[in-house]
This record gives C-alpha cells, structure tokens and sequence, in this order.
C-alpha cells in the first residue's frame, strides 16, 4: 500500500474513531449492539432525556454508524456496518464485558476469528 492511500485510511479511521469518542453515543452503540431498539427504550435504558438520546443517535446517523429501521411511526436503531460493530465488540469485550448487558453475538465471530 502506497504512503497517499495509507494517509487517506488513517484520516477516516481517525474521524470514525473521533465520532466515537462521546460516552453517551458509545453508551447508545453498546445498547442497539446486539439488537435494536427505539428512542423511547434508549431513553429509559440510560436515563438520558428523550431529546438528548434523539440528538446523539442523529449524530451517530450523519456519520454512517448507525442505521435506521421504521416500523409504523417507530424508529429503531442499530448498528450500521461490520467495522463500527467488529470496533464496538471488542470494545464491549475489554470494558463492558461485566457489565449487566447481554453478551453480545458479534464477539463469537470476532474470537473464533
């Protein structure tokens, strides 16, 4: 690989890692990691305000993290791609792993690997 192409990947890999680097939108990707869910159940989940969940998830959205689902006037949430959910298990499994969330599926793959 050519230094200019390494160059361009490190400047995404940077601004993914920076979109990233907020405990409230990391929080949010951890949640909707094993399955997805709406705004209401994030709300209650974390104890953030509804307009607060809204607001981070359309962040996470503009970036390409995570996608969307409508069901009805529901929205559910959920991760948008293998590298954000491969970065997401592992950390999960370095940080979250005792923490009362369900085990998430994505790490089998990821240690089998």
């Amino acid at each position: 690989m050519d230094y200019k192409s390494l160059e361009d990947k490190a400047e995404s890999a940077a601004d993914f890692l920076k979109m990233m680097a907020s405990a409230p939108r990391l929080l949010l990707m951890c949640l909707v990691l094993e399955e997805e869910r709406c705004v209401s159940e994030l709300a209650e989940v974390t104890g953030m305000r509804m307009p607060t969940v809204s607001q981070q998830l359309a962040l996470l959205r503009a970036q390409g993290l995570v996608s969307t689902r409508r069901e009805g006037t529901t929205i559910y949430y959920r991760l948008a791609s293998e590298p954000v959910k491969d970065v997401m298990a592992m950390l999960y499994k370095h940080f979250c792993a005792d923490a009362e969330i369900p085990v998430a599926k994505h790490l089998e793959t990821l240690d089998a690997g």
